[in-house]
């Protein structure tokens, strides 16, 4: 099992959790996706997790990585 850890921009409410849960969901339904409003962070743990494919999915959702 892959986690990734990235930090993300312009996540300021549980709206913008949602939406990245389900942003992600698209990508691989299987993987589990915690995203903590308060410091930006988005976790992924599954199978085959892919850091690039996630970075260009939180940019597309409007919440790119940061750095």
């Amino acid at each position: 099992m892959t986690e990734l850890v990235i930090q993300a921009s312009n996540i300021k409410c549980g709206g913008c959790a949602d939406a990245i849960r389900k942003g992600l969901a698209e990508l691989d339904p299987g993987w589990t996706v915690d995203v903590e409003v308060e410091s930006g962070t988005v976790t992924v743990r599954g199978e085959n997790a892919d850091a690039e494919a996630v970075r260009r999915k939180l940019a597309e959702l409007g919440y790119p990585p940061a750095g």
